[in-house]
């Protein structure tokens, strides 16, 4: 009986949960103006978007923010998670916790405080500033991913290996980028789509020129949730439920291989 009335209460939460996202993919595809008035199916709204330069304008400048974010912050997240596992040194313990913190405060918190920074070393909004928010909570998220990888590394290898005479470098390249790479993959995609898919802490450190997809919808919406704003937020969200069931497939993938 408690069974039963659990897998109720979770089919419930999941109609709770995806109802409103089923809806909006629905009504990308209404042929009328008015978000809810259905007056049959079309695909205009798509051949609009993809005409229109402002949408082609902050897909640019998504593509550009997102891909060399993601970029940097694969590299330092990776060096971090290996430094951290690997290496021993003065107050540790105490880095890590910082360093994963980024994970835990409001996104709100973050802004306000980017903000704040930018005005204090006086570095004007635009494209740069959005990368550097982008790479503060990106390097988080893919050091914790690549630092789950790692739980099991078999330190003895780098051991045996230096033994026989291996640097540092072939160390890293032979030994260890083989084993975390399928978590420096599956970090860099959920790091690229909280990327793509970030509104507020982008709001509030981009500057003129530098809209991003979410900030288009923002400025869209404002005009009232028309089937245009229902068909961009579906490609967003199309996109991003791919790069994120890629990651987490590629993770379990080589966890079975590796158990």
């Amino acid at each position: 009986m408690k069974r039963i009335r659990l897998r109720w209460v979770f089919l419930l939460a999941l109609v709770f949960i995806y109802l409103p996202v089923l809806v909006l993919m629905i009504y990308s595809f209404n042929d009328s103006r008015f978000a809810m008035n259905w007056q049959g199916f079309t695909l205009k709204w798509y051949g609009i978007l993809f005409s229109s330069p402002e949408t082609a304008l902050a897909l640019k400048n998504t593509l550009i923010v997102s891909i060399t974010a993601t970029i940097v912050s694969t590299v330092l997240g990776t060096l971090f998670a290996i430094g951290m596992h690997l290496y021993p040194f003065p107050g540790k313990r105490f880095i890590e916790p910082l360093f994963l913190l980024p994970i835990i405060i409001p996104d709100i918190i973050m802004a306000i405080a980017l903000l704040a920074f930018y005005v204090f070393v006086q570095l004007s909004l635009g494209h740069l500033s959005i990368i550097i928010a982008h790479i503060t909570f990106q390097i988080s998220f893919i050091a914790f991913v690549v630092k789950s990888r790692m739980q099991d590394f078999p330190k003895n290898i780098l051991e045996a290996a230096q033994d026989l005479g291996a640097n540092q470098w072939h160390v890293f390249t032979k030994i260890i980028f083989p084993l975390v790479r399928p978590g420096i993959v599956a970090g860099a995609l959920i790091a690229f789509t909280l990327s793509v898919d970030d509104f507020l802490i982008t709001y509030f450190t981009a500057g003129a020129g530098s809209s991003t997809l979410p900030i288009r919808i923002y400025s869209m919406v404002k005009r009232g949730v028309t089937p245009d704003v229902n068909a961009l937020s579906t490609m967003i969200l199309l996109v991003t439920l791919v790069l994120l069931y890629l990651g987490i497939r590629l993770q379990r993938t080589e966890s079975r291989r590796s158990g």
